[in-house]
């Protein structure tokens, strides 16, 4: 597991890491549908919604960024930012609540506000407690709704999947999904399993939304190109099937070292190409199938 926090400490989620390339980030707007942009920087996805009430952002990317994400703001509109979500504590995610918290509220499942409050460990990589100004000022355990521009923006809990602070936002009006980071569209994924997250869990979560989403919306995953509901079934697919593929090599007796020589998940390699390894992915499969099955969500 060592190499997986390792890989981890250094790319996510080390901003001193990002700092000297943040002078070359640009942060673009790409229109995704009705009243909903997607902006792209470095860090998780954001997700805009605009019109005459103002701006509602999920997420804010890395705290230096700021600035860019205002100027992309600008491309699609002169209102000002009224609200912001998070979709978990990630500071790829929340690195800008400390700027745009000066001037709108910042909303979060009460996990996150916990989980900044507090501080974070992944295995070496020590995540200090965030400033009080980057803490969400709004909380809600299961649901919470945003009315702004003719739109409803609703986030949904999604509980021990990427984290146990993630949410799902969904623009009702618009038919978009952002799906944070319960969502890497064509990479293996983070499964923070120091802080509440599960594989098992994330299948659920990932589950759910298909149950739920129209066959013709767009889905804004927390790292990858837009995309739909047909990619976010592929990503599904992908959990289930390398989970499965590790549990039956554990059932024949094969060492954790062994299902990585064997290459066990070869015809998946394609999903290693960005921040997760293949190797490292079936690091995180052999711990959740070799654990005790006592998270709180349903399998």
């Amino acid at each position: 597991m060592r190499r997986l926090y390792l890989a981890i400490a250094t790319t996510l989620f080390a901003a001193t890491a990002f700092a000297q390339d943040f002078s070359q980030v640009q942060v673009q707007a790409t229109k995704v549908a009705g009243s909903v942009y997607m902006l792209t920087g470095a860090g998780g996805n954001i997700g805009v919604s605009v019109g005459d009430d103002g701006i509602v952002i999920i997420d804010d990317q890395f705290a230096p960024l700021a600035p860019k994400i205002e100027a992309a703001l600008k491309t699609i509109t002169d209102r000002p930012v009224r609200f912001v979500l998070n979709t978990h504590y990630h500071g790829d995610h929340t690195g800008g609540n400390e700027h745009f918290g000066k001037t709108a509220p910042v909303v979060a499942h009460e996990n996150v506000r916990k989980r900044l409050a507090s501080g974070t460990r992944r295995g070496e990589h020590v995540v200090p407690p965030a400033p009080a100004g980057a803490l969400p000022v709004v909380t809600f355990n299961d649901t919470l709704t945003i009315h702004l521009n003719g739109e409803d923006v609703r986030a949904v809990h999604m509980p021990h999947g990427h984290t146990d602070t993630d949410s799902v936002i969904w623009f009702t009006r618009s038919n978009v999904v952002h799906m944070g980071d319960d969502y890497f569209n064509a990479f293996f994924p983070f499964v923070d399993t120091e802080n509440g997250g599960s594989v098992r869990g994330l299948i659920d979560n990932v589950a759910k939304v298909l149950a739920t989403v129209p066959d013709d919306a767009k889905i804004i995953p927390g790292h990858g190109a837009l995309s739909d509901k047909a990619g976010l079934r592929r990503f599904h697919d992908m959990l289930r099937n390398t989970l499965a593929a590790v549990e039956t090599g554990i059932a024949a007796g094969k060492s954790l070292e062994q299902l990585k020589s064997d290459k066990v998940l070869a015809q998946w390699d394609d999903w290693g190409k960005g921040y997760i390894k293949t190797d490292v992915w079936i690091d995180t499969l052999h711990a959740e199938a070799s654990a005790p099955r006592t998270r709180g969500h349903k399998h």
